[in-house]
């Protein structure tokens, strides 16, 4: 058993504390790093878009829309609202021929300040696509469209399309859902909590199913390879798991959820894990990511060097002299 935290300093001093847990397994089953809260219920959020993807390049809506691997990337998203996520958000509401106003996501400033502020000085308001959660609601009214299922309360509960989802994360959580861990996503959709031990199967099995031939695999490798082309589509030009996928070269998969979660598969060394934030605050998910990874010797040097930023952040002040640093203790 370990002990994960991240210090928070200012100065010398340690100003905030964030306890972590975290499970890491291989395809073997063999556990390589715990925290033993294998049984702790945790909300995976956002980290779960590729599974929530799934139904959607199962219905092949990707190939009667002509949909590029652009819209395959975005719809597992927690994209910033950058110019790059709005110009593929766009032209995919063209596509299928829908309303913007269509999407049940409701509606936040872009994440990314420049942009935000670019959104502000234009004299514009921000509409649905600038929510984070845009591609996979335009996935979900994609994969009815597809269906030919009516999409009108796409996001409610009983809603046929919700079921797809819902079989597909017990599927690879190897879980059934309880109904004491339903409840509603910041955008609106359906979220379930699961077990750590069944959020780090759902890696496991995203490794191993990526080298079986079903059903899912051709669907997982599709929805990989675009992730894996347009890295910066699933987060923006500075976000972690967008850096963490493209550094690797797609070797390793990882995307991260609102309240401090983390997901991550590494398809060579077959290695697949996830951490939790207790408090919630994503400034500690990259430093104890890059830990773990180190511990687990999953980066090589050039790797380490290149996101090193991540392992130690530094912490500037509005003059931008700097004040602290966000660090990652194992014990």
């Amino acid at each position: 058993m370990v002990s994960l935290s991240v210090n928070v300093y200012r100065g010398k001093l340690v100003e905030s504390k964030h306890q972590v847990i975290s499970l890491v397994k291989n395809t073997n089953g063999k556990i390589l790093l715990t925290t033993h809260n294998e049984n702790e219920l945790v909300y995976p959020r956002s980290s779960i878009k590729i599974f929530q993807a799934l139904p959607f390049i199962n219905s092949n809506a990707h190939i009667k829309y002509k949909l590029n691997e652009k819209n395959i990337a975005i719809a597992c998203s927690s994209h910033k609202g950058e110019i790059q996520h709005l110009n593929v958000l766009n032209k995919w509401v063209n596509k299928i021929n829908i309303h913007v106003k269509e999407l049940k996501c409701g509606i936040h400033n872009p994440i990314d300040l420049p942009s935000s502020n670019n959104l502000l000085l234009s004299g514009k308001t921000p509409t649905q696509l600038h929510n984070n959660c845009a591609g996979k609601h335009l996935a979900m009214i994609s994969g009815c469209l597809a269906y030919n299922i009516k999409y009108k309360n796409y996001i409610d509960f009983y809603h046929p399309y919700q079921k797809l989802i819902r079989q597909t994360l017990e599927i690879f959580m190897e879980s059934k859902i309880q109904k004491n861990c339903i409840g509603i996503d910041g955008c609106s959709v359906p979220q379930y909590a699961f077990k750590i031990k069944h959020l780090c199967n759902s890696m496991i099995n995203l490794i191993i199913e990526k080298n079986n031939n079903n059903e899912y695999s051709k669907s997982i490798n599709t929805i990989l390879s675009s992730i894996n082309k347009f890295p910066e589509l699933i987060g923006g030009h500075d976000s972690f798991d967008s850096e963490v996928i493209k550094i690797t070269k797609g070797r390793i998969f990882c995307k991260g959820g609102a309240e401090g979660v983390l997901l991550f598969a590494d398809f060579t060394k077959k290695v697949g894990g996830v951490m939790k934030i207790l408090d919630g605050n994503d400034r500690a998910r990259p430093a104890i990511t890059m830990r773990i990874f180190s511990q687990l010797n999953l980066l090589s040097g050039k790797e380490k060097k290149l996101l090193k930023h991540w392992a130690i952040e530094q912490i500037y002040n509005h003059n931008k002299k700097n004040v602290g640093q966000i660090k990652a203790i194992l014990d």
